[in-house]
């Protein structure tokens, strides 16, 4: 029987936050300008600023496009603007529909809102759909899982997603709040 403190499992579950993948926009400008904010950690909105101006002003091929709008929402996420984010997503998706940033970050968002079957549909399509950061997408749907109350498949995505990035401190102490039992049959 798998277990795990559920008490606890829910208040860090508020805490851990989601994982959020960035997309590298290549060439110059404000479109790279935007993906370095991203990709870097960034959330101060004048990041966000960057992006939009990006969006407005600069031509940018479609994969570009699209990348710097989940960038953009990628920052959103970090500032807790969830909603806004998944719009941002969605956008995305429309200019390019097969960007599996786009849908693991939908899915984040998602989670924010405490939209877990959401979640997990667009996690699930991500991966699918392949994405540079795996261990960030099983993290998601570990945490997606959780708000689902489904521990064991929690676990088994906390566990892949330490095996594809091992010196990733978040999942390892994800997988320290659970206790893992054998039921014994009589």
């Amino acid at each position: 029987m798998w277990k795990t403190m559920l008490a606890a499992g829910a208040a860090v579950l508020g805490l851990a936050g989601s994982a959020h993948s960035a997309v590298t926009v290549i060439g110059g400008g404000m479109a790279q300008a935007c993906s370095r904010a991203a990709i870097g950690g960034e959330s101060d909105p004048k990041f966000q600023e960057v992006c939009t101006l990006a969006l407005e002003t600069e031509f940018l091929h479609p994969r570009d496009r699209a990348g710097t709008y989940v960038n953009r929402g990628v920052l959103k996420l970090r500032r807790m603007s969830y909603a806004d984010a998944a719009r941002d997503f969605d956008m995305a998706l429309r200019v390019k529909p097969n960007l599996g940033e786009a849908y693991v970050n939908r899915g984040a968002a998602a989670i924010g809102l405490k939209r877990y079957e959401a979640s997990l549909a667009d996690i699930n399509r991500g991966l699918e759909l392949g994405v540079e950061e795996p261990a960030k997408a099983y993290y998601n749907r570990a945490l997606a899982y959780e708000g689902l109350e489904d521990a064991k498949s929690a676990y088994f995505d906390y566990q892949k997603a330490l095996e594809i990035s091992p010196d990733w401190e978040l999942p390892r102490e994800q997988l320290a709040r659970f206790t893992v039992t054998r039921r014994t049959e009589r």
